[in-house]
């Protein structure tokens, strides 16, 4: 009912506000997509991939079943990483406008992303976003992350619990901060609701956030939804920086701003 009554608002939609890139402004043919140029400008990342956390190889294929350097120097407690695009400058600019420019209307399109890049889900799933502490929830007005995860709960048809974690710690923002650095701040900072702890006992969980910088977020929502018995996490995301597309600077080049990867 609801999907039907959007399509058959949309021409008004349209005619009142004519569909524009959130971008640059550009004319373009819907209202949830991006202009050529804009789209040319997201990295989307392709294959051949590690078999444990889907990093590009690039042009190299070492073949089925490599697994990437760091996935073997420090193997990971995620079940797979599922990233719509490659942090850089096209996804940069929607994250900033998304998460700090309150342009929440985003959120469905930069899901179809992150669904696009997920596994054959199989079985029932569950949708857990990544948390923040009120504090900051209370500042921000709302979480990224959750309004992430309550559309690719809807595309995927993945139960949502929303308040499946949470994060008894207030922590600084992680921008700037090494990889050890991130891990230590976050120690004991995020844990499953003991309200939604049986929920979660054998389940298949995607745990949603905007972006994935040094994995250290997700490493302890991942570590708490294992404690609480959860059979397998995918990690999903919009962006995921890595060193050797952009480098760590490009999560702080925003003078004034929150940085992308910070809670």
């Amino acid at each position: 009912m609801a999907g039907t009554l959007r399509e058959g608002i949309a021409p008004l939609v349209d005619l009142v506000y004519p569909p524009r890139c959130p971008l640059c402004g550009a004319a373009i043919g819907a209202q949830t997509g991006l202009c050529a140029a804009c789209w040319s400008e997201l990295r989307i990342p392709g294959e051949p991939s590690c078999a444990r956390c889907r990093r590009p190889f690039g042009e190299i294929d070492p073949g089925e079943g490599a697994v990437c350097g760091p996935c073997i120097a420090d193997p990971p407690r995620h079940d797979g990483i599922a990233a719509g695009t490659l942090y850089g400058e096209g996804s940069r600019k929607l994250v900033l406008a998304f998460k700090h420019g309150r342009r929440i209307a985003l959120a469905p399109m930069l899901a179809r992303l992150i669904v696009a890049r997920l596994p054959k889900l199989e079985g029932e799933w569950i949708v857990v976003p990544v948390p923040l502490h009120r504090w900051r929830l209370w500042t921000r007005g709302f979480n990224q992350a959750a309004l992430l995860g309550r559309e690719v709960a809807a595309m995927t048809g993945a139960t949502l619990i929303v308040d499946g974690l949470m994060r008894t710690k207030r922590t600084p923002a992680l921008g700037g901060l090494g990889r050890k650095a991130r891990k230590r701040t976050l120690s004991g900072a995020i844990t499953v609701d003991p309200r939604r702890a049986e929920s979660l006992k054998g389940a298949q969980v995607i745990l949603v956030d905007d972006v994935l910088t040094s994995g250290a977020t997700s490493d302890a929502c991942v570590a708490a939804l294992k404690r609480a018995g959860a059979a397998k996490v995918v990690v999903a995301c919009f962006a995921r920086v890595l060193d050797e597309v952009d480098g760590s600077r490009a999560i702080n080049e925003t003078p004034g701003a929150e940085t992308p990867g910070a809670p």
